[in-house]
């Protein structure tokens, strides 16, 4: 199957979001479209899905043209997709998810369950994905969803398959077992796009490379090609993928001090066991793990977020165990959720709004309980332009942003204020390199400025580049905290539980 797209461009008002795009896409191959968030990718992909209609240009499979009115003509000609965040019915089982849109029956109104459960059996087998039918999504990891959104592609006899970001919910381990099932389906003959932002992932997996920007096609580049070569074509000028800090001014006095800090799940389990440390003003402390091992938890529990919490965390003397999340903020407390979408913004709301949802009530903002609009818009024209946040305006629902201009509203929103602590839980998950070279860029000055950073992290290479200290989370406890310089490979024990720095002592 050969697949063909000729000048398509779509717009969205006056935003060309892609322009007189070509691309060519064979059975047998795994082809990247990178490019920066916002660059026109998903909405290029959107369009052959048959979720948006282009205004101009073709889609032909094996040189005849199509005309798709919606994702089930899509289906019908053979595409699937796996989008970024899953389309799933989380209370549906993973056989009631397959059937969605292609009911089977096996009398009037009955529907044939039975029939999806040996399908779910039937693609699952063939490629190892070890899926049980009757399990109810809710209740299964991310990178298990992520399958079940395959399955369902396979299901329905898709020759050419579009990922979505598929890596921006993975852990690493997960990650790499979605890199197998790619070259397997690429084996087998299917043709798959593979829209991302991660240059390593990338040059691993990519037979060809596409690069976007700007709504339009700079060229192919080749999986050989190094990270900066791919990174310069993204963002249209040379990018700095090294973090440059100098060594740490330690401040006297203050700080964070977390002592014998314990957090229980609602059902009564230890997720975080008595974990000790100090962030220090002027410093960065990256807490690095698997994900899953209590980090989400801990920094939960520091904003405020967690009601089972045990121990002390105190902020230049402040208790903050016991306080509401208002107060935590009030105390001075900068805090980027790992879920930017679910916990950092209102898509609803305007990016303007989203600028000070953690200070409504200010008098800059506030008179007579209402809204100065003018000084809101022109206290957000400055942070649009300080942060370089790609948007129509203020006005522009958030929800309308890519993910990485999401994320810079919500680090200007946190930076915008006089801090005492800054914790910053997976600051550039599912961003793309120019935006994480800016986010990396603020980190570093915030804790220039003598604030103290922490960082939680799954990216190791993120760890590495922003941490003065490292401490290491395995199953709710700290293995240990080591300098920045601690080789990868004791790191990744360290990931896994043990402590080579203790033997060595």
């Amino acid at each position: 199957m050969k697949l063909e797209l000729r000048g398509v461009t779509k717009r969205f008002g006056s935003l060309v979001a892609n322009d007189h795009v070509d691309l060519e896409l064979r059975s047998g191959e795994i082809h990247a479209l990178l490019g920066e968030n916002g660059a026109g990718k998903s909405t290029l992909m959107n369009v052959l899905y048959g979720l948006y209609q282009a205004e101009e240009g073709e889609i032909l499979i094996d040189g005849v043209p199509q005309h798709f009115r919606g994702p089930g003509d899509a289906i019908e000609a053979g595409i699937g997709m796996v989008h970024q965040h899953f389309m799933l019915i989380p209370v549906f089982t993973v056989a009631e998810n397959l059937m969605l849109g292609h009911e089977q029956t096996r009398g009037p109104g009955i529907l044939d369950l039975a029939a999806a459960r040996r399908r779910v059996r039937e693609v699952s087998d063939r490629f190892g994905f070890e899926l049980d039918p009757d399990a109810l999504v809710e209740n299964l990891p991310v990178g298990v969803q992520q399958r079940v959104e395959i399955v369902k592609a396979l299901a329905r006899d898709a020759k050419i398959l579009i990922f979505d970001e598929p890596t921006a919910v993975l852990t690493p381990q997960e990650t790499d077992e979605f890199m197998r099932i790619m070259r397997q389906l690429r084996d087998e003959g299917t043709a798959i796009v593979f829209i991302t932002h991660k240059l390593r992932e990338v040059r691993e997996v990519a037979d060809r490379i596409t690069v976007v920007r700007l709504g339009k096609v700079i060229g192919e580049a080749s999986p050989s090609a190094t990270n900066t070569e791919l990174a310069s074509m993204m963002v249209g000028r040379a990018v700095e993928l090294t973090v440059h800090k100098d060594p740490p001014q330690i401040r006297p006095g203050g700080g964070l001090e977390v002592r014998g800090l314990r957090v229980l799940s609602h059902d009564g389990a230890v997720v975080v066991d008595g974990v000790d440390f100090d962030v220090r003003p002027g410093e960065v402390l990256a807490i690095a793990g698997v994900q899953g091992n209590g980090q989400t938890e801990l920094a939960e529990a520091m904003i405020g977020l967690q009601e089972r919490v045990e121990g002390s965390i105190t902020l230049d003397g402040t208790e903050l165990v016991g306080q509401s999340v208002r107060r935590i903020l009030d105390e001075g407390v900068g805090f980027v959720p790992e879920d930017r979408q679910e916990d950092g913004l209102v898509g609803t709301f305007s990016v303007a709004e989203n600028l000070i949802l953690d200070r409504s009530s200010d008098p800059a903002f506030q008179s007579a309980a209402t809204i100065r609009r003018r000084d809101l818009e022109e206290f957000a024209r400055g942070r649009i332009s300080e942060f370089d946040i790609r948007t129509q305006g203020p006005a522009s629902p958030a929800g309308s942003l890519s993910g990485g201009n999401q994320q810079k509203v919500v680090i200007a929103r946190e930076l915008s204020r006089d801090l005492k602590l800054l914790l910053a839980s997976q600051p550039t998950r599912g961003v793309d390199v120019g935006s994480i070279e800016f986010i990396h860029k603020r980190i570093i000055a915030t804790r220039d400025a003598g604030v103290p950073v922490v960082v939680v992290s799954t990216e190791l290479d993120e760890v590495v580049a922003l941490a003065d200290r490292i401490a290491v989370m395995y199953r709710g406890g700290i293995v240990g905290i080591v300098p920045a310089d601690t080789p990868r490979d004791v790191l990744g024990l360290m990931m896994a539980g043990e402590n080579p720095t203790e033997d060595a002592a």
